[in-house]
């Protein structure tokens, strides 16, 4: 399958270049940035310490969707929701990463699901996927007298918060007690608040150092408190789960997937 990235040059794009390289299966199409990169023109193989690959950074994404059986988005909401329209119009399967849209932009990838593949995740980590259904099942086994924290940490170039994930996890514990996310959620305090509402779902935002992504969903009731875990070390687990998510793709029909789907959760 041939398989090409968005915003290639970039920290994650890199990773996604030499996953793609070591999956069976799949061969590397292509790698596109904005037009002034400093490393526009190079060899994608180069550009990651490795060998000449024989393919070369571009300015022009539409080149890739003409030529590539999936497409993997790791950059930012513009981006992504004008990706997402190149995807439709080529009928090319993309995989987003990218978090933080507003829902003009989640319009765009919604749309995009009707006439291509659209696999779209917070998170491309095997572990993460495997936390949200603990997530969702704690919560709907344990009362709403046990408070909800969900707690982010990330390295200090991260530009949203909470985190994609944290969100998702949020959803994961708001569909276990059978509510609305937005009806029930708290994604900052400061002053005097008073006391917390029964049934809250709580978010703190930790952001410093080199952190790949450290996530807790806690449950804290009386007399014991519940803590759910995951620590990524490297961005390789989300690099090895978009490659994998694309290889997956590229075999559906149109629609709009999740992470769970690729994975069969």
């Amino acid at each position: 399958m041939k398989i090409a990235i968005v915003g290639a040059a970039g920290r994650m794009g890199r990773m996604l270049i030499a996953a793609v390289q070591a999956a069976d299966g799949a061969e590397l199409a292509g790698g596109s940035e904005a037009a002034a990169h400093p490393d526009m023109g190079c060899d994608l193989g180069e550009l990651i310490g490795g060998d000449n690959a024989g393919v070369a950074l571009t300015s022009d994404p539409q080149a890739l969707f003409e030529i590539a059986d999936a497409v993997i988005d790791f950059t930012v909401p513009t981006a992504t929701a004008a990706h997402a329209a190149l995807a439709a119009d080529h009928g090319t399967a993309l995989v987003i990463g990218t978090t933080g849209l507003d829902a003009a932009q989640q319009g765009a990838v919604d749309a995009a699901g009707e006439k291509a593949v659209i696999v779209q995740a917070a998170n491309y980590s095997i572990g993460v996927n495997v936390l949200l259904g603990l997530v969702e099942k704690a919560a709907e086994i344990l009362p709403d007298v046990y408070d909800i924290e969900v707690l982010d940490m990330h390295h200090h170039h991260k530009v949203d918060a909470p985190s994609g994930t944290a969100l998702a996890l949020g959803q994961a514990a708001a569909a276990g007690r059978n509510v609305v996310l937005d009806d029930v959620a708290c994604k900052s305090r400061d002053g005097i608040i008073g006391a917390r509402p029964r049934g809250e779902i709580g978010f703190a935002t930790l952001r410093g150092g080199d952190v790949v992504g450290d996530h807790t969903v806690m449950y804290a009731g009386p007399g014991e408190r519940v803590e759910i875990s995951h620590k990524a070390s490297s961005r390789e687990v989300f690099a090895n789960g978009a490659v994998r998510a694309a290889l997956w793709a590229c075999t559906q029909k149109p629609g709009l997937y999740a992470m769970k789907d690729v994975l069969g959760l």
